[in-house]
């Protein structure tokens, strides 16, 4: 399980951008494409390797009603196993 004072971030070679054509974010990296979905891009936007998940936790707060720790951490954890994100 990924902890609260964890810091997450893209994995070298990562990024997620937006396309134009399909006009939906996409997660780029060396094996492929991802098109994760809205609550996703909301996490992996705030994945800057500063930010702790309680941090990105408390951002996403602001913007969205009951955002659960549990919820961000289950996220994270599937980008982790897609060696997309990485965890500090």
């Amino acid at each position: 399980m990924i902890g609260p004072d964890q810091r997450p971030r893209h994995r070298r070679g990562v990024r997620l951008s937006f396309d134009r054509v399909r006009q939906a974010h996409v997660l780029l990296f060396p094996e492929g494409v991802l098109m994760p979905n809205a609550t996703a891009v909301a996490v992996l936007e705030l994945c800057d390797g500063e930010r702790t998940v309680s941090e990105i936790v408390t951002a996403l707060s602001d913007t969205y009603k009951g955002v659960r720790i549990e919820d961000v951490q289950k996220v994270l954890a599937r980008f982790v196993e897609r060696h997309v994100v990485e965890v500090a």
